[in-house]
C-alpha cells in the first residue's frame, strides 16, 4: 500500500508539471500571464536569498562574513545584468571563495 502512495504522489507530481508544457503553447497565454512568468526566476531566487537577510533575534548585530558579501554581489550583478544565470555563479563563487 506504501508503494502504490508513492507511486500515485510521484505520478501527480510529474503530471501537474508536465501538462501544461504539453497542452500549453506560448501564444495561448494571455499577455498578463506572459508578463508575469518572467518574474518567476526573480521571485524564486529571491526567495531563497531574503531569508538570509530578514530580522532575526540577533537584528542589529550586521557581521560581514561570506553570505553577506556573496548576497550583495549577486544583487548588484542581478541588478546591472539582468542575467539569473550569472547572479547565481557570481554568488556562489564568491561564496565558495570566501566561504
Amino acid at each position: 500500500m506504501i508503494w502504490l502512495t508513492i507511486l500515485g504522489m510521484g505520478l501527480v507530481t510529474y503530471g501537474v508539471r508536465v501538462l501544461p508544457f504539453t497542452f500549453l503553447r506560448e501564444e495561448m497565454l494571455p499577455n498578463w500571464v506572459r508578463r508575469g512568468l518572467n518574474y518567476v526566476p526573480v521571485a524564486v531566487l529571491s526567495a531563497i536569498i531574503a531569508p538570509e537577510y530578514l530580522p532575526s533575534n540577533d537584528w542589529g548585530h550586521i557581521t560581514i562574513d561570506a553570505h553577506l558579501v556573496a548576497g550583495i554581489a549577486a544583487i548588484l550583478v542581478a541588478w546591472f545584468s539582468k542575467n539569473t544565470i550569472l547572479t547565481i555563479v557570481v554568488g556562489m563563487a564568491i561564496l565558495l571563495i570566501l566561504g
